[in-house]
């Protein structure tokens, strides 16, 4: 059986059950956090070549919230060197190089390897020139935004004798939102580590 309301009772259920539905709560999915990430204050200690173990010919200053690490096992390149950072999954790799009379190819070595591997997955590669001619040291730094393995890549050079090249990386998924402060920080300090890079005397 069909009730008929009055016309004034059904505008009135009409209201009454838009108010009831209107004003529910809706789920509305919230963007995606990131965890808030602790950096420590920057401090730097020096590597010493006349102290460290597997000499090498140049010294610099690295953040003291890491540690030097040289591989030595019998397959290691003898100029492989990390600097470790375990609370943040993270570390820079360093390779040094004599040159004799090979910086061409050694450069493109290092483009091939640590920049043209990531064109893929990168946004943009910003590169950013190194002249330190007091201390003669001369070179590229390279921003690969994205998500890419390595976002900062560099090399530097003498020109003459030495090579060093350079890489961040990070244990982890790359996300370059959720990463994106620690890769600022350590960007500084591979800055750092560039400005404070003397080369052995001859």
């Amino acid at each position: 059986m069909t009730v008929k309301l009055p016309k004034t009772n059904a505008i009135l259920l009409s209201i009454m059950i838009s108010a009831t539905f209107g004003c529910r709560e809706m789920n509305v999915p919230k963007p995606r956090g990131h965890f808030r990430i602790e950096l420590p204050v920057k401090e730097f200690v020096k590597y010493n070549p006349d102290t460290a173990a597997n000499e090498k010919p140049f010294s610099f200053e690295y953040p003291g919230y890491g540690y030097i690490s040289s591989l030595t096992d019998s397959q290691s390149d003898p100029g492989w060197l990390n600097i470790e950072f375990p609370q943040f999954k993270a570390k820079i790799y360093l390779t040094y190089k004599s040159v004799h009379n090979d910086l061409e190819s050694l450069m493109e070595q290092t483009y091939q390897m640590n920049v043209k591997n990531h064109i893929i997955k990168a946004e943009a590669i910003n590169e950013q020139m190194i002249q330190n001619p007091q201390n003669r040291v001369y070179g590229i730094l390279y921003d690969l935004r994205g998500n890419t393995a390595s976002a900062v890549q560099f090399y530097v050079t003498d020109s003459i004798n030495h090579y060093l090249r350079g890489s961040l990386y990070f244990s982890a998924e790359p996300n370059a939102d959720s990463l994106a402060p620690v890769i600022d920080f350590f960007r500084e300090d591979i800055i750092h580590l560039i400005e404070t890079l003397e080369w052995k005397k001859d």
